[in-house]
């Protein structure tokens, strides 16, 4: 019996993309999820598998550190056992479970989960292995397909923004009337009854400061080249950038209706960055549109499905929500408002959270469309009102169960954040003037504060203009 990757990797309850990794390093040659496998080859694979996943479970319980229990700890009593911080633990305990106190004693399964994380085995004594196993009969997790998340990165002037104006314009013809998206950093479309989330935000920070703080932002990257230019600078460090991240990479050969097209040249300068097409037998999808013709839109909505296909992308709707801070902004009558990606997890309004430093309670949702809404599941991007301070764009955004427990998180925070400032050495303007002068500082780092916009960008301006040997200034 012939079987797919795909059917085979559901089989198995791996990732299409893990199985085709191990599939070409056992020598097994295969181009993409879609491609066969005999019946041999199947069984073969299902033992080493196998094997392979009793090998390591039998080395991490060599590992483990056990810890002997007979009665069932609270928060407190378990940041003490596995010798983590209160904060710690809550931030973890959130990802698994919905506590209502810090005294609450904490499920076998989630403590067990928790320990786990941190080297820890949990001996049960007999009493709390029968509860255990009445625990395993009544939880199941709800495990869901969730739409992907696609970042469209490429050269400047190759054609990222008409391309995102023209999906959402297709997707705004198709839809109902007044279901125009607004500019919150992301939105949401339908193909085939399927969502797909776009990040619009023009020189987004996906694949730099998010992944520098070890978030993934993104599930898909498009790479816009345009067909006329060809590979430039920032293709290639849009490339590095999206390989480092180890997100899969389409590539959107824009341009296609310019006389001067010229889109073989396009493929021939990818291979040097190992990006071929399928048909020169490599694996990676290409298409080609013309964003301003609305050329080729249908066919990359329909690959970028595909592709979300093959990862097998879930989340779990029945979880605090968390995901990530894309935009922010303070308006006058609204206050401070915060886009986020949700990407775990179910928000409502009423919901406590924190983010970065920030934290506050959700007042008001709203979608992409600009409704307001009183819960978003997973891959839905929301504007919220609810902040008490400004977070960053790539904060971490993270419901908690009280007031009480963000009070301990953020106060946790804050210490952190002040130990930093202390231990780093500071400079009054004589010493800073000298070690430049030394040329001990070769970047300066410039915060502006001003009253208003038109004060920021003319003080921007005239900081450009000030030309300083070896000195370059950061803004």
């Amino acid at each position: 019996m012939k079987m797919r990757v795909y059917e085979l990797a559901e089989d198995l309850k791996i990732p299409a993309k893990e199985l085709i990794g191990f599939l070409n390093r056992e020598g097994v040659k295969v181009k993409n999820h879609m491609s066969t496998l005999d019946n041999d080859t199947i069984e073969l694979i299902k033992e080493v598998i196998d094997a392979e996943k009793e090998k390591k479970v039998k080395e991490k319980k060599k590992q483990l550190k056990v810890i002997e229990i007979s009665k069932l700890p609270n928060l407190k009593e378990l940041s003490s056992q596995l010798k983590i911080s209160l904060s710690e633990i809550i931030q973890k305990i959130i990802q698994f479970e919905t506590i209502s106190s810090i005294d609450k004693e904490v499920p076998i399964n989630t403590l067990k989960n928790i320990a786990k994380e941190y080297g820890y085995k949990i001996e049960l004594s007999d009493k709390l292995k029968s509860k255990s196993n009445l625990q395993k009969k009544d939880k199941t997790i709800n495990l869901i397909a969730k739409p992907p998340v696609v970042t469209v990165i490429g050269h400047v002037d190759h054609g990222k923004t008409t391309l995102l104006d023209t999906i959402r314009k297709t997707d705004v013809t198709k839809g109902e009337a007044g279901g125009i998206t607004q500019r919150i950093g992301a939105y949401q479309i339908n193909i085939d009854d399927k969502k797909i989330v776009f990040i619009d935000t023009p020189g987004h920070e996906a694949f730099t400061t998010m992944r520098a703080r070890g978030v993934k932002a993104t599930d898909v990257a498009v790479l816009v080249v345009a067909a006329d230019d060809g590979v430039m600078p920032q293709t290639v460090e849009a490339i590095n950038h999206a390989k480092a991240a180890n997100v899969p990479i389409i590539v959107a050969i824009n341009k296609i209706d310019k006389a001067n097209a010229n889109v073989e040249k396009v493929k021939k300068g990818l291979t040097k960055y190992d990006l071929v097409p399928e048909e020169w037998g490599g694996d990676t999808l290409m298409v080609e549109v013309s964003a301003l013709q609305n050329k080729g839109i249908d066919k990359l909505l329909e690959t970028i499905s595909l592709q979300a296909e093959m990862l097998d992308l879930k989340a779990n709707p029945d979880i605090p929500a968390k995901g990530l801070i894309i935009e922010t902004k303070l308006e006058k009558k609204r206050g401070i408002i915060a886009s986020v990606l949700i990407q775990d997890g179910t928000l409502k309004i009423g919901d406590y959270f924190i983010a970065g430093l920030s934290y506050g309670k959700i007042r008001n949702l709203l979608d992409d469309k600009g409704k307001n809404i009183k819960k978003a599941g997973p891959s839905t991007p929301v504007e919220i009102i609810g902040f008490c301070k400004m977070p960053q764009a790539g904060d971490y955004f993270q419901v908690v169960p009280d007031d009480k427990l963000v009070k301990i998180i953020i106060n946790e925070r804050e210490d952190e954040g002040r130990s930093k400032i202390i231990e780093k050495s500071s400079l009054s303007l004589d010493n800073l003037f000298l070690e430049m002068k030394e040329g001990k500082i070769d970047k300066l780092n410039i915060i502006l504060k001003t009253d208003t916009q038109g004060s920021l960008d003319a003080l921007q301006e005239s900081i450009k203009k000030i030309k300083i040997e070896n000195e370059e200034a950061k803004i």
